[in-house]
């Protein structure tokens, strides 16, 4: 019985020790095994591997891609024009022995510090050598590939990749915000300011255009009336002279006549005249003769 019970013991314990000795690594992961704090395998393989039971310890790695973000921190360019920048890094785990051996048994928490830290100096460092508006257009491309490639080395010595660098976000530090749209706004007000001048004066030039214009075609057409009514004139006075060459006589009737029709209107008419005067000698006469001269003909 006591045999049994002792086999049993040791058969359990066989199996105890036999499954203490296994464990399985993920595609996923990368697994060291360490005894008494010191690296004595690296298993990068998925699937089974061993060691030794209740002596050697496992500590596994991500093996996929990992992101870490950088928080905001400024630079200053070649232009003294500070910014805010924001980024962030993808990273591998590629050496995990150098990583144990660089961070300890911090793990990826401790390794992050350390890499955010590196990539800080590595932005601090690129950006400083450029200026605020290659920075903001688009060569950030080839500074964010500096950065990386810059991050590389240095990553290295923890046993990781950098893989990828990215600027998110590039702004103005907030108290230089108000101070900068300050100077936007009085810049803007300024070429406001000389679009209405130049409108203006663009407004003066054709307002000055018309009225020359103006004054030209009225000078032209009051010369032109003038001409016009001129020659009228010279015209009538022609028919006149012409009208009175042929029968001076009716011609000076005619001229009464007109004399009569402008001067006795209808409501508005009032002459004080002697009644000997010449005024009305065709009214006088009988035949519609002058009087003087019908009575030097008789």
């Amino acid at each position: 019985m006591n045999r049994n019970i002792i086999s049993l013991v040791v058969l359990a314990a066989l199996i105890v020790a036999g499954l203490s000795s296994l464990f399985i690594v993920d595609e996923r992961e990368k697994a060291l095994v360490m005894r008494f704090g010191r690296v004595v395998n690296v298993q990068e393989d998925p699937g089974l591997a061993f060691k030794l039971p209740f002596i050697d310890d496992v500590v596994k790695y991500d093996d996929r891609i990992l992101s870490l973000e950088v928080g905001p921190l400024e630079v200053t360019p070649l232009d003294d024009r500070r910014l805010v920048v924001d980024a962030f890094a993808r990273y591998r785990i590629v050496d995990v022995r150098r990583f144990r051996e660089a961070v300890g048994a911090g793990n990826v928490a401790a390794a992050e510090s350390r890499l955010d830290n590196i990539m800080r100096d590595q932005t601090r460092e690129v950006l400083g050598t450029v200026s605020s508006n290659d920075i903001l257009s688009s060569d950030r491309a080839a500074l964010m590939l500096r950065i990386r490639n810059g991050a590389i080395t240095q990553a290295q010595a923890l046993g990781l990749e950098v893989i990828d660098v990215r600027l998110k976000r590039t702004d103005l530090p907030q108290a230089n915000l108000e101070a900068t749209f300050a100077r936007m706004r009085a810049e803007r007000e300024r070429e406001a300011a000389d679009e209405i001048a130049r409108g203006d004066e663009a407004a003066q030039r054709v307002r000055a255009q018309a009225d020359r214009t103006e004054v030209e075609l009225v000078s032209e057409a009051e010369r032109e009336a003038e001409v016009i009514r001129g020659e009228a004139d010279a015209e009538r006075n022609n028919i006149f002279a012409e009208a009175y060459g042929r029968d001076p006589e009716f011609f000076e009737f005619y001229r009464s006549l007109t004399a009569y029709s402008r001067s006795l209107q209808a409501g508005n008419s009032s002459l004080v005249l002697s009644p000997d005067s010449e005024f009305f000698n065709y009214l006088k006469s009988s035949d519609g003769k002058h009087s003087e001269g019908q009575s030097e003909g008789q």
